[in-house]
């Protein structure tokens, strides 16, 4: 599949702003400053499609685009800020506990951004564990994977399937594009039929 085209749609803070008509969605999350607006902008090849705050770490908004008319990219807060106040905190944290587990919301994949370098940390970890644990799918997306040398890329890379041995872990470069074919086929097999996905189990 080929994104051809992508609009914003809106900002949701709760169950009763989630857009209409209910469709698929690919939901990315990530720390903040993993680079997730890049991964995005790379994605659906619009430089500023999704941006990142001026103020890092603050915004509780879940932002919702659509793609080909007929599924939502969803933008989700990053977390694991330090200077977040501890009302903003808990806030984001009881707003994800609530999305992660929404009924209204038709999960097609859950996609976690991870600094290649750096590896996931326990904040990675415990936002994987909330969506697992309501039975989401998870595709581990090591972005960056353009920095730092190929062995130690290549130890980060088997970290990472040691540490999620059950979901797809993808090699990616929101710079040069890397991972980006791999990915959409991953969201998106070749033989799933477009027209159909309304009628997944």
């Amino acid at each position: 599949m080929e994104i051809q085209s992508v609009q914003f749609m809106k900002g949701v803070i709760g169950s009763e702003g989630l857009p209409k008509p209910s469709l698929p969605v690919v939901a990315f999350f990530g720390r903040s400053n993993v680079g997730k607006s890049s991964v995005i902008n790379s994605l659906v090849r619009q430089k500023e499609m999704a941006r990142s705050s001026s103020s890092a770490g603050r915004t509780t908004e879940i932002n919702y685009y659509l793609v080909n008319d007929i599924w939502y990219l969803v933008d989700l807060p990053g977390y694991g800020y330090a200077n977040r106040p501890a009302e903003v905190r808990a806030k984001l944290e009881k707003h994800l506990s609530w999305y992660a587990g929404a009924e209204e919301v038709d999960f097609l994949w859950v996609v976690l951004i991870v600094d290649a370098e750096i590896g996931a940390k326990n904040s990675d970890k415990k936002t994987f564990e909330l969506f697992r644990e309501y039975g989401r799918n998870v595709v581990i997306l090591a972005n960056k994977a353009d920095k730092g040398g190929r062995n130690d890329m290549v130890k980060s890379i088997q970290k990472l399937r040691t540490e999620f041995p059950d979901c797809p872990i993808i090699r990616y470069s929101a710079k040069t594009g890397e991972g980006r074919s791999e990915l959409l086929q991953t969201l998106w097999p070749a033989e799933k039929n477009e027209k159909n996905i309304y009628c997944r189990v």
